[in-house]
């Protein structure tokens, strides 16, 4: 969930009221948003750098920070927020947006080189444009939240804002060899090329992050005006001759992107939001994106659509009881401008700022975030359901009672871990071990899903070995084993998971759990009369000294091992003391 930061008096101004914290407070809970902190510049770098001479020059004017749902990218700024909540409050229509045709239109041309790296852009025009410093820092702060937003880090979609009365068009979307991209980067005073914009942006606290998205390619994407002059290298920067500054009244909008449905959203998100700073409220000029067919297409979009709800379905959704007149009046403060049409039908407008609105669900959410859900009354539902536990979870709770009456400490531990933990510290290859690998793991402890419970348990030994022995813990919960004749190719397998850990391996002990295990489950030691029960079969694996392992066997089927463990199997976890386990499913007794 976004964060933004506006300043009180700023925020109070456009709102036309001035509120305490507690009233603001209760306006955003109402309008479906939470005031998170009401902080300073000051407090936010004393936090943050936990420097209080750092901020010593920072401004003590007050700043609401207010979290917005994810899909919201319509308040993502001042703008947007104060325009939302005047709505909501009934105290402003919302507006409609417009097309202003230019005498010629700008031209945005993509070559088909663009097909490697970025194959997709949109552009647009916002005429006579007034900035203030405020509104400047708003428009640039939320390019900087939608890219870490919908924009993914800007490898979905990378938005340029240019200075348009400094280049001329038509503009041409290319992709070349980064050895011949050479322009001045934004805020630079000397002239480089893709190669050498790379190994500067190296050690940049921001752009650092976006180099990876194209370094490897052997073409980069690069925009160009009529005379040549670069506006952009996207996703990375855009070029310093185009940059915006506060004089500027024309502003050219193009976004690169490898998503056009998501291209044209950011699009139409920025041009609607400060389309209220033009001399001509709420227009916005059109330009033509020629395809790489030679077929054009007008871009925004600004496509207001219409959908069609039940007043009775919505009703009975929400668990309220209202006429469609009034859910008409709630939708539109909402921003989603409704009327009625018959006695249960309401037509309900979507506007080029509710990207977010894509079913009627969506539709009866606004409905309850206006009624208030403080206000829906609690009722009880007009049919009778018998509901029971899940039985694996039963037989889980069941256990966990069972085995720490037999003197193990229960533990709970991250269901991520390191592809070393599954890996080289039980003496086996991450290869040949069956795990779900983690896309971009953000740090080495969370790189895999376990695939067994022994890690946690270890490195929970390991935490605690100042504690007198024996040390003997449990864990009952699931591990994720790749499995490819699943639907998404992976399974959860719920385990018990034992460890002894004293002066001697005390292999004994974990036998007698298991037999008090199988016990409690009524499953008998299979001997020549019983043909249906547990037993344990001699093996070998790498993790368990040679010798003193056994497959756990029920109704001849593996389902787990028991041994001890390794010497250096516990030299690789730190431990310097034996250990006996036994780990096995308990999903065949459900």
């Amino acid at each position: 969930m976004p964060t933004i930061g506006v300043k009180r008096d700023l925020l109070f101004a456009a709102l036309g009221k001035t509120y305490t914290d507690d009233e603001f407070q209760e306006l955003c809970f109402a309008f479906g948003l939470e005031l998170d902190e009401v902080t300073t510049e000051k407090q936010m770098l004393t936090k943050e750098q936990g420097d209080v001479a750092a901020a010593v020059d920072a401004s003590e004017e007050i700043i609401y920070r207010i979290d917005i749902p994810a899909n919201r990218y319509d308040l993502l700024c001042l703008e947007g927020l104060v325009t939302g909540l005047l709505v909501f409050q009934g105290k402003v229509k919302p507006p409609k947006f417009e097309f202003v045709e230019p005498a010629k239109r700008q031209v945005l041309k993509i070559d088909s080189s663009t097909a490697q790296i970025r194959p997709h852009a949109v552009a647009a025009v916002l005429r006579n444009v007034t900035f203030t410093q405020e509104s400047y820092n708003s428009f640039i702060d939320l390019q900087d939240k939608l890219h870490q937003n919908i924009c993914r880090k800007r490898t979905l979609v990378a938005i340029g804002t240019h200075d348009l009365d400094t280049i001329q068009g038509p503009f041409s979307y290319e992709a070349l060899a980064p050895e011949k991209i050479k322009f001045k980067p934004l805020n630079q005073t000397q002239e480089m090329n893709g190669n050498q914009l790379m190994d500067f942006y190296t050690t940049h606290a921001q752009l650092k992050q976006y180099l990876p998205i194209i370094r490897d390619s052997p073409v980069y994407p690069v925009i160009y005006d009529a005379k040549r002059v670069v506006l952009s290298l996207p996703p990375i920067i855009n070029g310093d001759h185009s940059k915006i500054s506060l004089n500027t009244k024309n502003v050219f909008i193009e976004c690169t992107a490898t998503d056009l449905t998501k291209a044209k959203v950011v699009l139409d998100t920025i041009v609607c939001l400060f389309s209220e700073h033009c001399a001509q409220k709420f227009t916005v000029e059109p330009c033509d994106v020629v395809q790489t067919d030679g077929s054009v297409i007008s871009y925004p979009e600004l496509q207001v659509r219409e959908e069609r709800i039940s007043a009775k379905k919505a009703n009975a959704y929400i668990g309220i009881n209202e006429p469609a007149e009034k859910l008409a009046d709630m939708l539109t403060r909402m921003y989603l401008e409704a009327k009625v049409e018959g006695e249960d039908s309401l037509a309900v407008k979507i506007p080029p700022t509710r990207h977010d609105v894509i079913h009627p669900c969506d539709i009866y959410e606004d409905i309850a975030i206006a009624f208030g859900y403080n206000n829906i009354k609690k009722s009880l539902p007009a049919f009778m359901q018998i509901a029971k536990q899940f039985p694996l979870n039963k037989l889980t709770e069941q256990l966990r009672e069972q085995v720490a009456q037999a003197g193990f400490t229960e533990a709970l531990t991250f269901t991520l871990c390191s592809r070393d933990d599954i890996g080289r510290k039980l003496n086996k290859t991450i290869e040949a071990t069956p795990a779900v690998h983690i896309g971009n793991p953000k740090t080495l402890e969370f790189q895999v899903v376990r695939t067994t419970l022994l890690p946690g348990l270890l490195k929970t030994l390991v935490a605690n070995r100042k504690m007198p022995l024996p040390l003997k813990l449990f864990e009952i919960s699931d591990v994720v084993v790749a499995d490819e004749s699943t639907e998404v190719g992976a399974r959860n397998e719920r385990r018990v998971c034992a460890v002894n850990c004293n002066k001697t391996a005390g292999f004994e002990v974990v036998h007698g759990l298991l037999d008090r295990v199988m016990q409690l489950l009524s499953v008998p030691w299979k001997s020549g009369n019983v043909t249906k029960g547990y037993y344990l079969q001699a093996t070998e694996d790498p993790s368990y000294f040679p010798g003193r392992c056994a497959n756990v066997m029920y109704d001849n089927v593996v389902i787990g091992k028991i041994g001890v463990l390794h010497p250096t199997v516990l030299q690789a976890f730190e431990l310097t003391t034996p250990c006996s386990v036994v780990e096995f499913t308990i999903e065949p007794f459900v």
